[in-house]
């Protein structure tokens, strides 16, 4: 498969995650879901769980993590279901998940995340974003790659959103100590660099048959929206080409390009792109939201993220 050939499937926007699965087997698979117990990721988790995964739920609530899995074993009979304590923003958190962690790990689903919320930073003094969409999960992948080589064939979806095209990772300030916070612009960052991380990845791990992709999942109503009111999350779907160009999916299909890059045969041996409705996006085109921004593949950009994040882990 050459570097410039666009990857398309059958399925759609409009396709879910069961249908994405339908004919997928992942008995004896391991995965895990961050962010497990809410929006796309209990979906996420249901699909991988339901083609026989053992599926662990990474959470900060484990009450309803463990809810969760429940009503997963009652929906799908698979009871390979686990929960266990993950808090991206703390760095001690995503170590102790790391430790525990034995055996080889054949799907890592990177989905957690914080939305526009506030200016709060973690005591290191990161910006919280960042620090969570990012180096949380880049220090949980990086953390896990031994068990993910140990698979053979590990796939890590990287999941990233369309805000990814309103801000580059801008290295000269990234925890915004200097320029003054902005919501969106912080979001969007932390989304472009979990594209950035994909590419680096892909780059990094190939010969350790770990392919690593981003996916823009769609526009969502999940608790990742608990900071933006209903008025704000309505101008947002609005404001660029009308009110066709950006609309609602449910969870069942908001997890569809992530299962879909996370187990599909049609993906065999595709590292480093950008999924949205379950095909490679094209290149954004100014004055829309879909597509994947030049700045986000830039592999000089991908290799500068990187070292930056193994600096400020190791600091």
């Amino acid at each position: 498969m050459t570097a410039n050939t666009r990857i398309t499937t059958p399925f759609t926007a409009d396709t879910t995650a069961a249908e994405v699965m339908a004919d997928v087997d992942l008995t004896g698979r391991r995965a895990i879901v961050t962010g497990g117990a809410s929006g796309i990721g209990i979906e996420t988790a249901r699909a991988l769980a339901s083609a026989g995964a053992e599926t662990t739920l990474a959470v900060r609530d484990l009450d309803a993590g463990k809810r969760v899995a429940e009503d997963i074993i009652a929906t799908t009979g698979n009871d390979r279901l686990h929960t266990a304590k993950l808090d991206l923003a703390d760095q001690a958190s995503v170590a102790l998940f790391v430790a525990g962690w034995d055996g080889p790990l054949h799907i890592l689903v990177n989905n957690a995340g914080v939305m526009a919320s506030p200016e709060m930073r973690t005591p290191e003094g990161w910006e919280l974003q960042f620090a969570t969409n990012h180096l949380g999960h880049f220090a949980l992948a990086t953390g896990l790659h031994r068990a993910l080589a140990a698979a053979n064939g590990a796939r890590v979806v990287s999941v990233s959103s369309s805000a990814h095209l309103r801000s580059p990772v801008v290295f000269d300030d990234i925890h915004f100590r200097q320029r003054p916070y902005e919501p969106w612009a912080a979001y969007g960052q932390s989304k472009t660099a979990n594209v950035l991380f994909a590419v680096e990845a892909a780059k990094r791990w190939a010969d350790d048959g770990i392919t690593v992709n981003a996916v823009m999942p769609g526009g969502i109503r999940t608790n990742l929206q608990r900071h933006i009111s209903d008025a704000e999350l309505e101008r947002i779907r609005t404001q660029v080409g009308g009110s066709t160009e950006v609309k609602w999916k449910t969870p069942e299909q908001g997890a569809a390009t992530s299962v879909l890059v996370a187990t599909s045969a049609l993906l065999d041996g595709v590292s480093g792109r950008y999924f949205e409705d379950c095909n490679e996006a094209e290149p954004n085109q100014p004055g829309t939201r879909r597509g994947v921004a030049a700045y986000a593949l830039d592999p000089e950009a991908a290799a500068q993220l990187w070292q930056v994040s193994h600096d400020t882990l190791a600091a």
